[in-house]
């Protein structure tokens, strides 16, 4: 009477499949919505590279480069970080390369930085030098040397002049 299960199979439930990726080659499509954490009471000792974004609450002993970074207000960050876009709220010790960056109240970050936009909200700390990356990209691009042109040959291999023949 109180049992409602008698004779129906009693094996557990699957779990759903997992979305089925596109294999269009599209690295991005691939990646999109995927992401990252790295907890509060996480220390990593090393350097991090990640395709997917990354969001970064710990404490991270080396250098970090990634599609898209959000630091949180805790975390630290010992060694440089390169990014296309960034968002700062804890502490940076080392150089930052992005080319979107926002820099919050709560961050710090100590050393220089490079960019292509940048926000500071009123409290944001930087102590290094800023950078726009159409200034460092024209400094690296070298001026194009002109053309020297030889001098029309007027000795022979020999050391005699041209017009002369060697004995």
């Amino acid at each position: 009477m109180f049992n409602n299960n008698r004779g129906r199979d009693e094996r557990p439930a699957m779990p759903p499949a997992p979305p089925q990726q596109s294999s269009s080659g599209g690295n991005s499509s691939a990646k999109r919505g995927m992401f990252s954490v790295i907890g509060p009471d996480v220390i990593v000792a090393g350097n991090i590279t990640a395709t997917a974004d990354l969001h970064i609450d710990g404490r991270v002993e080396g250098d970090v480069n990634c599609g898209s970074l959000a630091q949180g207000a805790e975390s630290q960050i010992f060694g440089s970080v390169t990014a296309e876009a960034a968002r700062i709220a804890g502490a940076i010790e080392g150089t930052v390369r992005v080319k979107q960056l926002t820099v919050e109240r709560s961050a710090k970050i100590t050393g220089d930085v490079e960019y292509e936009n940048i926000t500071i909200e009123n409290g944001g700390n930087i102590d290094g030098r800023l950078k726009h990356m159409s200034m460092i990209q024209a400094q690296a691009a070298p001026a194009p040397r002109p053309v020297e042109v030889a001098p029309a040959a007027t000795t022979s291999p020999f050391g005699a002049p041209a017009n002369e023949q060697a004995a």
